[in-house]
C-alpha cells in the first residue's frame, strides 16, 4: 500500500515518481474535460485525492503551468484556463509558424525520406481508425503526426517550443463526437506527406495552412453561443 510518506511495502518511492503520476492524471483530466475550464485546483484536496503529500502535487501543478495547461493567478490560486476565440487563433498561428519551419528544415535537409516513412505510417493508422469509427484514436494519432513532424526536423529548439504549443492545442481541442470529424482529415495529412516526399515545400505548406484554417473554423464554431457541448471520450482533430 502506498501512503503520503512515499512508502510501498517498505520501499521508499521517490517524490519525483509521485509527481509524475499526479502530473499524468491531472493532464488527462484537463484534456478530456473532466476538469472544466475555469476550475480552481486545491493542493490540499488533490493531495488527499491522490493519497500523497502536497509536495508532489505542487510539483505537478508547476509542470502543468509550464506546459500551459494550467495558469497561476497571484493571490487567487491555480486554474484550468478558459480559452477565448483569440487564444484559439493564436495557438494555431504559433503552430503554423513552428510546423512550417519544421517542414522547410526537413525538405532542405537530408531527412525527408525518414520523415516521410514515419509520417506515412501514422497516416495509415489514422485512416484505419477512421474506417473503424474510432474517433478517439483518430484525434490522438492526428496529434502524434504533428509531434512527429516537428521531431523529424531534428531541431531541439523547435521541439522545445512545440511542447508548450501542442499542450495548449490539447486544451483547445478537448473532446468531440463523430459529428465533428472532417471527411478530408486523413487526406490532408496524406497530402502533406506526399508533398514532403516530392520535396514540394510550397504544396506542403499550403496544405498545412488549409488544415489549420479548417481546424480553427471547427473550434470557433464549437465556441459559438448555442453550440452543443461536445460528447465525452473522443479528442478533436488537430
Amino acid at each position: 500500500m502506498t501512503g503520503a510518506d512515499g512508502l510501498m511495502s517498505g520501499v521508499m518511492i521517490p517524490r519525483s515518481t509521485f509527481a509524475s503520476m499526479v502530473t499524468e492524471r491531472l493532464r488527462a483530466n484537463i484534456v478530456d474535460g473532466s476538469m472544466q475550464p475555469g476550475s480552481q485546483l486545491s493542493e490540499v484536496e488533490l493531495a488527499t485525492s491522490f493519497g500523497v503529500s502536497r509536495g508532489p502535487v505542487r510539483e505537478a501543478l508547476q509542470r502543468l503551468i509550464q506546459e500551459g495547461l494550467l495558469i497561476s493567478e497571484p493571490h487567487r490560486g491555480v486554474f484550468v484556463p478558459v480559452l477565448t476565440d483569440e487564444d484559439v487563433r493564436d495557438v494555431y498561428v504559433a503552430r503554423e509558424a513552428l510546423e512550417s519551419a519544421a517542414i522547410r528544415s526537413i525538405i532542405s535537409g537530408a531527412t525527408t525520406a525518414a520523415a516521410y516513412e514515419s509520417l506515412d505510417l501514422l497516416v495509415t493508422r489514422m485512416g484505419q481508425a477512421e474506417a473503424a469509427g474510432d474517433w478517439a484514436a483518430v484525434g490522438n494519432i492526428d496529434l502524434e503526426f504533428h509531434v512527429a513532424l516537428v521531431d523529424a526536423s531534428s531541431s531541439p529548439r523547435l521541439k522545445r517550443m512545440f511542447t508548450t504549443v501542442i499542450s495548449e492545442t490539447r486544451l483547445c481541442l478537448g473532446v468531440l463526437t463523430a459529428d465533428d470529424a472532417r471527411d478530408d482529415l486523413v487526406e490532408e495529412h496524406r497530402l502533406i506527406c506526399e508533398a514532403m516526399r516530392e520535396g514540394d515545400t510550397d504544396q506542403a505548406l499550403a496544405v498545412l495552412t488549409r488544415h489549420f484554417d479548417d481546424a480553427v473554423v471547427t473550434l470557433l464554431n464549437r465556441h459559438a453561443p448555442g453550440a452543443a457541448a461536445p460528447g465525452v471520450g473522443v479528442e478533436e482533430m488537430s
